[in-house]
């Protein structure tokens, strides 16, 4: 079983994420190559399912627990979730799910939407709060933002939301991330 430490340098060396949000999605992601696959949908009903048929393909499982319908978003929920379903990480919007999922040993993604300077001032605080392993920054077409957050903290950029082309992918890379999540399927084959 791999530890938190190589589940997050497995996370760097495979730098396109796969994020599914339905069935289909998750078809074609478990086909891909991907090793990653950022679960976006979900219930406490399937939410098992969709771990174990992940993880069964051998990539790691990381659920956006802010979107599993029937969990509630207080720090309860992170730890019903990995005693049903070990998922290998979250995603939350929420640093204090963050937070806890850390302490439960699990991967931990803070989400963060980039929306304006306001956004971008109080994404600082909301670090210092989870202290997680990666920053998710939607959207990641922004590579001048990308590279002022890379540039004030050591914990790793992923970039999401809104990337299709090889060359935002490129781009943001150029700018620091460390990797993309997309639910666009070209990408996943790069």
């Amino acid at each position: 079983m791999e530890s938190a430490a190589e589940k997050r340098q497995r996370m760097v060396d495979c730098p396109v994420i796969a994020a599914v949000k339905d069935e289909t999605g998750l078809a074609a992601a478990l086909k891909s190559e991907c090793e990653v696959i950022f679960l976006l949908f979900g219930s406490v009903v399937n939410i098992p399912d969709l771990v174990e048929r992940v993880r069964g393909a051998g990539k790691l499982a990381v659920v956006h627990i802010d979107l599993i319908d029937g969990l509630s978003q207080r720090e309860v929920a992170v730890d019903g979730l990995a005693s049903v379903c070990q998922p290998d990480g979250i995603i939350s919007t929420r640093p204090t799910l963050v937070r806890r999922a850390r302490h439960l040993g699990l991967v931990t993604v803070q989400r963060a939407f980039i929306l304006d300077s306001l956004a971008l001032a109080n994404l600082p605080a909301q670090l210092a709060v989870g202290k997680p392993d990666f920053i998710e920054i939607l959207p990641g077409i922004m590579p001048r933002i990308i590279t002022e957050i890379t540039q004030s903290t050591t914990t790793p950029v992923i970039a999401g939301g809104l990337i299709k082309y090889k060359d935002e992918v490129m781009a943001a890379m150029r700018a620091g991330a460390a990797a993309v999540s997309t639910t666009c399927p070209a990408v996943w084959e790069m």
